[in-house]
């Protein structure tokens, strides 16, 4: 029993940190504008953190689970449709902004779209240097597609480093789960710019919401 006692001693600066993140997420977050074109992005004042994933990943409900809003961030209506980079402060007065990035939900979007997502996307991680993170949003039941895949590639190659998020955790059984997970690991450690941990949430549930929140806010810090 008195070997069980240190083993405690380093989660607590992850406690603090996640009550910190809770409270700035409990207080002022709000959408401050969306850029079509990177003549429209915001000044680089303040650090940021961008999401990406495929359309209906659950992108939308987990930005609205990690700020405990209903409806700050909104589903497109058309998936693969949305080609805009969506801002949205953080804390008061402002600490940080989270990047709500256009779904690479390709199977319905026209070619002219695919190559403006590319390009936006593309310009836009390798030119803001005040980009801390970007969260790679996967959905639990279908793990890592080739879309995925090229959004690491593409993150990899432009340096960007980025955590690996499974979405909708409660949608599949304890063992399906515990495979993707070990596959998704496994990948992302052929990866230089991934993050080694792995993050397994549930929006609706509000599993790994905290610790998420913690992580965000300790790539704000970094």
């Amino acid at each position: 029993m008195p070997d069980k006692q240190p083993e405690a001693q380093p989660e607590q600066p992850d406690n603090h940190l996640a009550e910190e993140a809770r409270k700035l997420f409990s207080g002022r977050v709000e959408f401050l504008k969306s850029a079509p074109t990177l003549q429209f992005l915001p000044d680089p004042d303040f650090p940021e953190i961008a999401f990406c994933g495929r359309s209906n990943v659950g992108k939308s409900s987990l930005i609205n689970a990690l700020t405990g809003r209903k409806s700050i961030a909104r589903a497109s209506v058309t998936p693969g449709r949305t080609q805009e980079l969506n801002f949205f402060e953080v804390g008061d007065p402002t600490l940080f902004r989270l990047v709500d990035m256009p779904g690479y939900g390709f199977a319905k979007a026209p070619i002219k779209v695919v190559d403006k997502w590319r390009a936006l996307v593309r310009t836009f991680l390798r030119g803001r240097v005040v980009l801390k993170r970007t969260l790679v949003l996967v959905d639990s039941r279908h793990g890592l597609k080739d879309t995925d895949l090229t959004m690491m590639q593409m993150l990899d190659e432009a340096a960007v480093g980025y955590r690996l998020v499974l979405t909708k955790a409660d949608k599949i059984k304890a063992s399906e789960l515990a495979a993707v997970e070990a596959k998704v690991a496994a990948e992302a450690r052929k990866h230089s710019a991934a993050h080694p941990q792995l993050h397994v949430t549930s929006a609706e549930k509000g599993m790994g919401i905290a610790e998420l929140r913690a992580a965000v806010l300790a790539d704000v810090h970094s």
